[in-house]
């Protein structure tokens, strides 16, 4: 409890950066993606591969600099992403056989899978900041998420009873699942309501499909921690 309290209370203010976005909403996903994917690198660690944290900077750098050069969701933009994964994968592949920068072929996929997981992903946040007149759906990425969060764990812990996946996440029920997944729903449906009406019913059906994909991501990275031996991220 005392440490989801105190994480909230660390990621409030990053909302700000979301509430004026652009510039400084950029510079935030590119930090945030970089101290993510060395946390995960790191965990990697435990299990005696070693990624090259560098290597990761580089390519997040990279793949920002794709929206700047060109106008995202440009065809110069769609274009440059293709290039950019193609380079990564291949740079990966590099640093083992050329390089010999990663001692074992396990390094060059914890790189891959860091940059794309981790770092691609957050760089979303940015993407669906340059949308335009979509723009405000922009919040339902973190009211899906820490919405299914939080009314998952409080409704498992007032009437959880049946396990979700005991062998992979052993506090997890069912009902909490169900808990989330209606919170989310809920706190969509209110978020579409007051600040988004004409898109109340793409809120809902966002809210739904949020609260099970956040779920099916939080249960994968429980299967990290567990192979890597380490209780939190």
């Amino acid at each position: 409890m005392k440490t989801r309290i105190l994480s909230a209370c660390i990621m409030l203010p990053l909302l700000l950066f979301v509430y004026f976005g652009g510039i400084p909403l950029e510079c935030a996903c590119l930090a945030i993606g970089i101290m993510g994917a060395r946390e995960f690198i790191k965990g990697f660690e435990a299990m005696d591969i070693h990624g090259d944290f560098a290597y990761d900077c580089v390519g997040a750098l990279a793949l920002y600099c794709t929206g700047i050069v060109t106008k995202v969701g440009s065809a110069g933009h769609m274009k440059l992403l293709v290039l950019w994964f193609f380079l990564a994968t291949v740079c990966a592949m590099l640093l083992m056989f050329v390089g010999k920068r990663h001692e074992k072929p396990e390094g060059s996929m914890v790189n891959m899978l860091s940059l794309f997981y981790i770092v691609f992903f957050s760089y979303h946040v940015y993407l669906t900041d340059q949308t335009g007149e979509y723009r405000i759906l922009i919040w339902l990425i973190f009211l899906t998420a820490f919405g299914t969060d939080i009314f998952a764990y409080f409704t498992g812990y007032a009437i959880g009873k049946h396990k979700l996946c005991p062998t992979i996440s052993p506090k997890k029920t069912i009902e909490g699942a169900v808990g989330g997944t209606v919170g989310s729903v809920l706190l969509c449906f209110l978020f579409g309501y007051f600040f988004a009406p004409q898109y109340l019913t793409h809120c809902m059906v966002m809210g739904l499909g949020g609260a099970i994909i956040s779920q099916f991501g939080d249960l994968t990275a429980s299967i990290f921690k567990r192979r890597m031996g380490i209780k939190d991220y």
